[in-house]
């Protein structure tokens, strides 16, 4: 039995609803989501803004006030649910370890920078002090290290094709307690915050219980005093819970 095309999008649209729209539309957008969530946004000035795409989503004309009560309906969602979580993870943060004087270079991947890699290695293993870290991807290589080491990695890696190189960076590594792979959102949260504080964040390094932010010199302050207010705030919060 054939079905025309016209019935099917008739049966579809119908099947949409002012309700699973407009939470489409809001949950494309995190920080408007949680910010619904927290009271923070004008719920009329949000429904006249996303009426247009529900309408043409709907193929009709709707009201103002049914996508109003749309939004007041939602549910409070996935960032409502793991805040109070994530809140007593960043209280129960480990150390901070601040890093001055970095340097970052990325190199095309190629067939000898391994090679070239084992070579530096070689230089670090009598710099115990030394910061290195290094990300592989698929067509290049990022090494973030200690200015000290920038004549060297110049020389190992002279015959590689350098991409990028950044000087005056700093970085801040975050202990993290084991149970940081079970709780979704931590990465975010941290994220959100350095984002809202205008921090640019040059790099990210993580292992399975650290994870360093790596930053512009003069953004290490901001960097360092958020991440600390974050920690603060969270054993606030238990005490007055408790």
């Amino acid at each position: 039995m054939l079905i025309s095309l016209t019935f099917l999008e008739f049966i579809y649209n119908h099947m949409l609803t002012i309700g699973k729209i407009t939470e489409t539309i809001i949950n494309r957008s995190p920080f408007l989501r949680e910010a619904l969530t927290e009271d923070l946004i004008n719920v009329s000035a949000l429904a006249r803004k996303i009426k247009p795409e529900i309408e043409e989503n709907l193929k009709k004309e709707i009201k103002e006030g049914a996508i109003i009560m749309a939004i007041k309906r939602m549910t409070p969602g996935f960032y409502h649910k793991i805040d109070l979580k994530i809140r007593n993870f960043m209280g129960s943060l480990g150390d901070f370890l601040v890093r001055s004087d970095l340097e970052d270079f990325t190199f095309e991947n190629s067939d000898t920078l391994t090679m070239r890699q084992m070579e530096l290695m070689q230089i670090l293993a009598d710099k115990r002090d030394t910061f290195y870290a290094v990300c592989r991807g698929v067509s290049e290589t990022t090494i973030i290290t200690s200015s000290s080491l920038a004549q060297d990695i110049r020389k190992v890696f002279n015959s590689e094709k350098e991409i990028s190189h950044s000087p005056d960076l700093a970085s801040v590594t975050v202990k993290l307690p084991t149970v940081n792979t079970e709780i979704s959102g931590i990465y975010y949260y941290i994220l959100k915050h350095l984002a809202w504080e205008g921090i640019n964040i040059v790099e990210i390094v993580s292992t399975t219980n650290e994870f360093t932010i790596v930053v512009n010199s003069n953004d290490i302050d901001s960097t360092f005093s958020t991440l600390m207010q974050l920690k603060k705030l969270s054993k606030t919060a238990e005490v007055e819970e408790a």
